[in-house]
């Protein structure tokens, strides 16, 4: 009875911390091994320490978060004929992991490139938007989602100052042209826009000026057709093509035949046509005689 009990409460717990997307992606056909990583919470300690040695201040909504559990990761697969494909994931690093966005050993050497080599002029910033993150001192950034190698999602804060602790924060997302791509202004925006994406490749790509690859617009088109808003060719209907499927369309092979119609004979001409000819032969013969 108390495993039944703890077996309910652990499943409340998974509920409301996933806004109930797991009995979603278990209800959407094809989807399968929906898993669920259970992490303990993080100890308030570590999240003090991770501010004084960073000297940036955690959002109310992350220290809750982490106190809650120390990370988040969420996958399921899909069956295409036999085999299983992953598909969709959903990640968010502990706090231990929560590390600086640094360059790689490779550019350690002396007078070699640095990411801040990397940074445009201010004016060169497009306008209109906001301000972009530096990848020198200006701006503190610290590594969300890895992203699978698609990118980076960060915790970015900007305009900040050396010795001073920085309080304000938003997410961005580092695409692999090292390009920033605003997100959210919050964490708890972005993990409900997590949620809300499923987890699918390349999501974050749908708020960059050049979108994801065809492969992740399919996969979007098959298990997100309320929220995907990629520019998508109308058909001859007027309506776009997501996510609908046209049986007879679709398996036009497997459809018998359709039986081809006799042809009819030709009509006859009309019996006004056939007056006007007889009047004409029998005006012929009457004149023929006189």
């Amino acid at each position: 009875m108390e495993e039944v009990k703890d077996d309910n409460i652990y499943k409340g717990f998974v509920d409301r911390l996933t806004l109930g997307i797991t009995r979603v992606l278990e209800n959407l056909p094809g989807v399968l091994d929906v898993r669920f990583v259970e992490k303990p919470p993080a100890e308030k300690r570590c999240l003090l320490s991770w501010e004084q040695k960073s000297n940036c201040a955690l959002p109310e909504d992350l220290k809750d978060f982490y106190l809650t559990t120390d990370g988040f990761m969420l996958a399921w697969n899909t069956k295409l004929e036999n085999e299983v494909v992953p598909v969709g994931c959903m990640m968010i690093n502990n706090v231990a992991q929560l590390r600086p966005l640094i360059q790689s050993n490779v550019y350690s050497l002396p007078n070699a490139p640095t990411l801040a080599d990397l940074d445009f002029d201010d004016d060169l910033e497009e306008s209109g938007g906001p301000e972009k993150p530096h990848f020198d001192s200006r701006s503190r950034i610290f590594e969300l989602d890895p992203c699978n190698g698609n990118g980076k999602v960060c915790l970015v804060y900007k305009n900040c100052t050396p010795g001073v602790m920085a309080l304000q924060c938003e997410v961005w997302f580092l695409d692999r042209s090292l390009f920033w791509n605003y997100l959210t202004p919050s964490f708890t925006a972005y993990y409900r826009l997590m949620i809300t994406h499923l987890g699918l490749p390349e999501w974050q790509y749908n708020f960059t000026p050049y979108g994801p690859s065809p492969q992740a617009k399919q996969w979007a088109a098959l298990y997100q057709p309320l929220t995907f808003h990629s520019d998508l060719l109308p058909d001859t209907a007027g309506e776009p093509l997501l996510n609908k499927l046209d049986p007879v369309k679709a398996f036009r092979g497997k459809a018998k035949p359709p039986t081809p119609k006799k042809k009819q004979a030709a009509q006859a001409p009309s019996s006004g046509g056939n007056t006007a000819k007889a009047q004409g032969v029998s005006g012929r013969h009457s004149a023929a005689k006189r």
